[in-house]
């Protein structure tokens, strides 16, 4: 019966060695889970397919450099929310970006990110959160969530850089006004 490696181990032998079995074994860790999350933000499975493997690619030709200090599923999102970002901004992207976003914001399903904000129980976050609007709720779940910046933000909401930093400027002072 062999040992199971750490994440860290993992990583150091797909850099270090080019271990296609530690790659391998990162692979089936965390792709299932990357998938699911880039799904609740990108409706279109090709492109969610395509993020996921251009995000492992990085990481196996060594371009995503790994620096230990942090968890390998928050590093592994940076990268394919990035990658996400950047495919969507691509000439043919914009339609299918509006056509996602337009999905997502008329689906019925709670997304896993929105489940968990919701069930935060630290004063009335929970309530404050869901008081806010939609709007303002998707700016503070790509800026303050998913770690992205304004411009990243803007891009993957179709909306102008300006737009979300207004937006979570609204949303921090709801928050502290519910909260106060």
């Amino acid at each position: 019966m062999s040992e199971t490696r750490s994440d860290g181990e993992l990583l150091r032998a797909v850099a270090g060695d080019g271990d296609r079995r530690a790659f391998e074994e990162l692979y089936r860790r965390y792709a299932p889970w990357l998938t699911a999350r880039m799904r609740s933000r990108c409706a279109d499975p090709g492109v969610v397919d395509d993020v996921v493997q251009e995000t492992f690619l990085a990481v196996w030709r060594g371009s995503a450099r790994y620096r230990h200090d942090g968890d390998v599923a928050g590093w592994l999102w940076r990268i394919g929310s990035r990658r996400l970002v950047d495919v969507l901004r691509g000439d043919g992207a914009r339609g299918r970006l509006r056509q996602a976003l337009a999905r997502l914001r008329h689906r019925d399903e709670v997304s896993a990110e929105e489940r968990v904000l919701a069930g935060v129980e630290h004063g009335d976050l929970a309530g404050a959160l869901v008081r806010l609007s939609p709007e303002l709720r998707a700016v503070l779940q790509a800026t303050v969530v998913d770690g992205l910046t304004t411009r990243e933000a803007a891009v993957l909401l179709g909306i102008p850089p300006g737009t979300v930093k207004t937006r979570a400027m609204r949303a921090r002072r709801q928050l502290r006004e519910a909260l106060a």
